[in-house]
Formats: structure tokens, sequence, C-alpha cells
């Protein structure tokens, strides 16, 4: 057989099991009671007797057979039951009562077995039945109590209550775990009726006490208000007193700081006078004096500079004066020297000109020709357009014309000359200039 065929199959009997155990286990839970039925269940407790035919399991779990066995569950939880009953009391007055009972099925397998008994498929009816019977047990306790212990003995009439219904709540398999009255109420005003008197009373009372607090609290007031009062007048005379002394001890505090600020002030004008002495008054009539030294330093230095200026002058004067004077004699020198030359020139032309006219006419004229022949060619520029017929015969004609004009100057030149042979005397002996003839006769 192949492994995953075997593999499958044990698969498939481990599922078969689980199954199959969940189909016949089965576990009572904490608030749950287990009751148990059917073939071989049968009682083991003490508690219990054997005759019951049916097992009861709590807190723990039972193997339960399909189809031999049967399984059910019982609450354990706790229940509650609202009471709301008409009574009569002893005096013949209705009241109505409304309370609350909480009860539970016993944890013992006794007080189990009795609720299994009765309740285990009316379960929902436990409510109704608890109802009925503590309203039977009210009706017949309050029958023999007056409203007044109804009212003032609330706690006896629940007690009472519970006591009485405690053995068939146990036959029932049940116990009460609280019964609280709520309200007890009367259509008639029994009730309100029993409460005015006391109701006035303490209302009186309760005026009473709250005036006589009033009064007390007015006394008290104004007790307050005049220890307040006081109080304050002595807090006001303090702070008075504190003001004054605070007053005081600020006026000396501004007294001495007054007194302080003088004295810094005047330690501060010592020291700034002596600041003012090192710092400004000594440098200053250091620099005074130091100005002063200079100022005659450079008053001496100007006297001496002026007095060497002075002699500078004067001796510059002395040297202008000797060269002056040297330079005038110099000149008066070179002027007689020239004097002398130029009378030698003159005599030496004087005698050419005696002795060879014409030679000394010509020299001249030989060295003044260039000024001559640009003073005849003057015509020549002053004249716009010419015109000559002949050509180049013609330009030559006026050229000799000019140049005639330059011989005839020849001419003029020597009748210029005799005369001035004539009438020149000889030179002084000191060298001084000819004078003419005609002008030395005047």
């Amino acid at each position: 057989m192949p492994l995953a065929v075997i593999a499958a199959i044990a698969v498939a009997a481990v599922a078969l099991l689980i199954i199959i155990f969940k189909l016949i286990w089965r576990v009572a839970e904490p608030n749950e009671a287990l009751i148990i039925s059917g073939l071989g269940a049968k009682a083991h407790n003490r508690d219990t007797s054997e005759s019951l035919g049916f097992k009861i399991v709590t807190g723990k779990g039972v193997s339960v057979l399909p189809g031999f066995q049967t399984c059910r569950r019982l609450s354990l939880d706790t229940r509650a039951s609202d009471l709301d009953v008409n009574c009569v009391t002893r005096q013949g007055i209705k009241v109505h009562v409304r309370g609350v009972v909480i009860y539970k099925v016993g944890d013992d397998f006794t007080s189990i077995a009795n609720a299994a008994r009765r309740f285990l498929d009316q379960q929902k009816l436990m409510d109704d039945k608890t109802h009925q019977l503590f309203a039977g047990h009210l009706r017949s306790i309050i029958g023999h109590l007056t409203v007044e212990d109804l009212i003032h003995n609330r706690e006896e009439l629940t007690n009472q209550v519970r006591t009485s219904s405690a053995d068939e709540m146990g036959k029932l398999g049940l116990i009460v775990d609280s019964l609280q009255i709520q309200e007890i109420e009367d259509d008639s005003g029994y009730i309100d009726a029993l409460g005015r008197p006391d109701a006035a009373a303490v209302a009186s009372a309760a005026r009473i006490a709250e005036a006589a607090r009033n009064q007390e609290a007015t006394v008290a007031e104004q007790h307050a208000e005049r220890e307040n009062a006081a109080v304050i007048r002595d807090t006001q005379i303090k702070q008075a007193e504190y003001k004054g002394q605070v007053d005081q001890a600020a006026a000396l505090a501004r007294q001495e700081v007054i007194l302080r600020e003088t004295r810094n002030a005047e330690l501060e004008a010592e020291r700034t006078e002596k600041r003012l002495e090192s710092e400004i008054r000594k440098p200053a009539d250091a620099r005074a004096y130091e100005q002063v030294k200079l100022a005659e330093a450079e008053r001496e230095e100007r006297i001496a500079y002026a007095q060497a200026a002075a002699q500078e002058v004067q001796l510059k004067a002395s040297r202008e004066a000797e060269a002056t004077r040297l330079l005038g004699e110099a000149q008066a020198e070179a002027t007689r020297q020239k004097g002398l030359a130029e009378a030698e020139s003159i005599k030496a032309r004087a005698e050419a000109l005696a002795h060879n006219q014409e030679a000394v006419i010509a020299q001249q004229l030989a060295e003044q020709w260039p000024q001559i022949v640009e003073a005849g060619a003057k015509v020549f520029g002053n004249v716009d357009n010419m015109v000559v017929l002949n050509g180049a015969e013609g330009l030559e004609d006026m050229l000799a014309k000019a140049l005639t004009l330059g011989g005839a100057g020849i001419g003029v030149a020597r009748t210029l000359l005799a005369g001035m042979g004539q009438g020149v005397a000889a030179a002084p002996a000191n060298g001084a200039a000819p004078v003419p003839a005609d002008t030395r006769s005047e």
C-alpha cells in the first residue's frame, strides 16, 4: 500500500477520533451544572440519594454516550425578581410594597438536584415562582404588622420574610442572596399623615434652629465685623507707624545718600581739578612756555636771518656797484676804442676816397649789389599782368634796363661821395664822430 494512502487513512482516523471525542465529551462551565441522565448515569455523591437516577457534574468534563445518555445544563447564575405586592396591615390599611429579591440555585448537589427536578426544562419560570413565593410571605407578615412597624422596622420586615421563605426556597433548590424593600406606599395618605406632625415638628425645629443659627450667625458676623474693624484699625495704626518708620528710614537713607553723593561730587570735583591740573593746565602751560620759547627762537632766527640777508644785500649791492663801475669803465673803454676804431676807419676811408674814389664806390656797390637787385625786382613784384611782345628778347631788354638803373645808381653814389669828401673833417682825438662841414660852420 502506498505511503500516501497510509498517511491519508491516518489523518482521516485522527479526524474521526476528534469528531467522536467532541461528540461524547462535555465540559461544565464555572456558572453551570451538567445534568446527565440515561444508561449508567448514577449519582455517587453522599449528599444525594441513589434513587436520583441522574448524575450531576460541575467544574469539569464528562463523557456522554450519544443515544444512550442525555446531557442538559442548569444555570447557576444569580437572578433577580421584582416584587410589587398590595398588602393590608393589621390596622386594615392597604399598602403597596415594592422590592427586589436576588437569588440563585444553590451550589451544593442537593440544591442542584432539587432545582433540576423542578426547573430544568422551565428555568425561565424561576422568577415567577419566586415572586409568588415572596408575595405570599409578604402579605402574611404585613398582615400582622402596623404601618408604623413597616415604617420604623423595615429591616425587621426583611429578616422575617427571608426567614419564613428560607425553607420553601431550599426545597426548590434556591438560596436568597439579598432581599430589599425599596418602597412602601398607601393610597389613603396614612403614611403622609403620620409624617406631618413629625414633619411639622421637624420644620418648626428647623425654623427655630435656623433662626437661632441666623441670630448666632448675625451675632458672630457682627462680632467678626467688630473684630475685623479692630484688626483693621490696629493694622492701619501699625501700617501708619511702619510707614512713618519707613519714611523716616527713607529720609535718613536719602540724607545719607545726599551726603554720600555730595562727598562723591566733592571728591569727583577734586579728582577732576587734579586731572585738569595734570592733564590740561600743566600741559597747556608747558605748551605755552614751549610756544613762547619757540616764538623767541623763531624771532631770534628771523632777526639773524634778516641781519644775514641785510649783510648779504649790502655785499651784493657792493658787488653789483663794483661790477657796474667795472662794467661802465669797460663799456666806456670799449666805446672809446670803438670810436677810435671808427675814426681810424673813417680816416682810412676818407684817405681811400681821396686817392681811389672809383674803387671804393665799386666795392660798396659790390657789397650792396644783391640788395640793389632785389629793390629793382620789387618793381616787377607790383605788376599783376605783364605782356612781353618780343619773347625772350623783350625779357632781356627789361633786365638790362633794370641793371642800367643799377649803373645809374653808381653815378649818383659817386656824386654823393664827392660831396661827402669835401665836407668831412678829421676825427677828434678823443674818438668822437666827425661833424659835417655845413653843420660845423654854423
